[in-house]
């Protein structure tokens, strides 16, 4: 039990309803008091009778701040931050499990570790958050209990597994992100930082989608035209957040805020792309195919000048794709057509891009061993032979000459390294005549 406390458990304070209104901010500070209280859930049979006393406390609490009809003193405030500190900044969180951030392993299959003492500490995240979202709450008088040091230990939190407190953590932040103006540089920072450390070195963290999800609705809110300091944020740490392995665990929520910079400023297309090609996956299909949706949706706010910076070799990748012998992939990539804005944007540079896709589709046409695969790409290529037939077949016509003066080639380098051989097997006959190892006369010296 915490030695602060001033009012323990066992000592029963009367209900909210039974003191006057002038007693009631007192009342309130003692309850606040009294839920101080530290208890073991480790050991389900321990002071069961404090536990529910504690537990119908932080219950009146929720609806004190609920229904409360005159600013929130200065001295509420402290109380409230000190019990919270005390509850939720807990020492002993259980140690994280490795993360087993491995390609081809499905994280989110592991089942949560889920902290014993839940039935208290929901309650208290709740108190907080009706605290927190309050129009009795000052956030003038507020922002000295929660302040930097508070904000940055309940950003720690984040790293919880249990996804039931992420989910208030998540909500509590937001609710702070929007009240305390002056504190949002810092949050923005702060959260920055967890990024950097992600990324950069331990790919360990278990509220990167959460912290993510906060941030679509803070870029969301973004005043235009954007500052340099939320272009920086979108290049050195949205972008690379593409590399760790874990990627599938908060690729949606990632995938909502790259697409919400090109929303706001379409010039960022090209930057964004660029970066998808950087961190494109070699060998993880999965990755490939959630790289394949995001492009997409990045592609459908891109406009034509930004698109035709970048178009060359984002195309060599989606080539690449389309022949990829994981089917999935390949339909991905040529699901692209299907969307029209897309497929504008190609049409108006046909002639660039019709070279560097036509390979592909004739390989696919010819050998891919997936009967959807062959068919969309039959589609594709019928879409580019409607639009310009003439240059559709002078491609077709480049392809096949350079596949004849590719065999011509690969048949003169295999005849030369036979002939290669035959004057290798020539000489060696001629320095190893029949009967004489290793070139030595069998006659013994006299």
């Amino acid at each position: 039990m915490n030695g602060a406390v001033l009012y323990h458990s066992n000592e029963p304070l009367p209900a909210f309803k039974d003191v006057v209104a002038s007693e009631k901010q007192n009342l309130f500070v003692k309850k606040v008091n009294l839920c101080c209280a530290l208890y073991d859930f480790t050991d389900p049979t321990k002071n069961l009778k404090e536990k529910e006393v504690k537990r119908q406390t932080l219950m009146e609490l929720v609806d004190y701040v609920t229904s409360a009809n005159g600013k929130f003193s200065e001295v509420v405030m402290q109380e409230i931050t000190k019990m919270v500190s005390i509850n939720l900044f807990r020492s002993s969180n259980p140690a994280p499990r490795e993360n087993k951030a491995i390609e081809g392993v499905d994280l989110e299959e592991d089942e949560p570790l889920m902290d014993p003492a839940w039935s208290h500490l929901q309650i208290v995240y709740e108190v907080f958050l009706r605290f927190v979202a309050s129009q009795e709450t000052d956030a003038k008088l507020a922002k000295r209990y929660i302040d930097h040091s508070f904000i940055l230990r309940l950003l720690d939190l984040f790293d919880s597994e249990d996804p039931r407190e992420r989910d208030y953590l998540k909500t509590i932040l937001h609710r702070i992100y929007g009240k305390f103006m002056v504190h949002r540089p810092f949050i923005r920072k702060a959260i920055n930082n967890i990024f950097y450390r992600f990324i950069f070195e331990t790919e360990k963290h278990n509220g990167i989608a959460e912290l993510l999800e906060i941030l679509g609705s803070i870029i969301n809110g973004f005043a235009l035209p954007l500052k340099e300091e939320h272009k920086l944020f979108l290049v050195r740490a949205l972008i690379p957040l593409h590399k760790p392995k874990c990627v599938s665990m908060y690729h949606q929520q990632l995938s909502y805020c790259i697409t919400q910079f090109v929303e706001k400023d379409c010039k960022l297309a090209d930057t964004v792309i660029r970066g998808l090609l950087k961190y494109w996956p070699v060998t993880n299909s999965s990755k490939e195919v959630m790289f394949l949706g995001e492009l997409e949706e990045v592609l459908e706010a891109t406009q034509l000048a930004e698109f035709q910076r970048c178009m060359v070799p984002l195309f060599r990748q989606i080539a690449r794709s389309m022949n990829s012998s994981h089917f999935q992939v390949a339909e991905r990539a040529l699901f692209l057509w299907n969307n029209d804005h897309i497929e504008n944007l190609i049409k108006q540079n046909y002639k660039v891009l019709l070279p560097i896709i036509y390979p592909a589709l004739e390989r696919n046409t010819r050998n891919h061993w997936n009967q959807a695969v062959r068919s969309l790409t039959l589609n594709v290529r019928k879409i580019f032979s409607d639009h310009d037939s003439a240059f559709f077949e002078e491609c077709v016509q480049r392809f096949n000459d350079e596949e004849l003066k590719q065999e011509e080639t690969d048949s003169k380098r295999e005849a030369l390294w036979k002939r290669l051989e035959e004057m290798a097997t020539s000489k060696l006959g001629e320095n190893h005549p029949s009967g004489t190892p290793n070139g030595k006369s069998s006659q013994a010296a006299g």
